[in-house]
């Protein structure tokens, strides 16, 4: 059975710009950046769980990490009440052959 995926806002502010970079490289691989210190995630409870444990392996004390959890009706309203573009519609991961 595969697991549920959810929208996550994941939003950081790191003192050091080293520290930064690696957060940001790491994000990468999970979502898409929205704004400079924003993403947005497609994740299961798995992999949100992975990615907190790797961003808590590069931050430290003087850091903050926000973790939102979006539900599916919110994510559909974020269209409606924003500028164009400001929430992209992703692409279909599939294909009909």
């Amino acid at each position: 059975m595969a697991e549920d995926r959810h929208s996550y806002l994941v939003a950081y502010d790191i003192r050091s710009p080293k520290r930064w970079r690696k957060a940001y490289q790491l994000l990468q691989g999970y979502g898409e950046r929205l704004q400079y210190s924003i993403f947005r995630c497609w994740l299961t409870q798995r992999e949100r769980e992975k990615l907190r444990w790797e961003l808590e392996k590069i931050l430290t004390a003087d850091d903050d990490l926000l973790l939102i959890r979006l539900c599916h009706r919110c994510v559909e309203g974020i269209r409606l009440y924003n500028r164009p573009g400001a929430w992209p519609i992703e692409a279909q991961t599939y294909r009909i052959v």
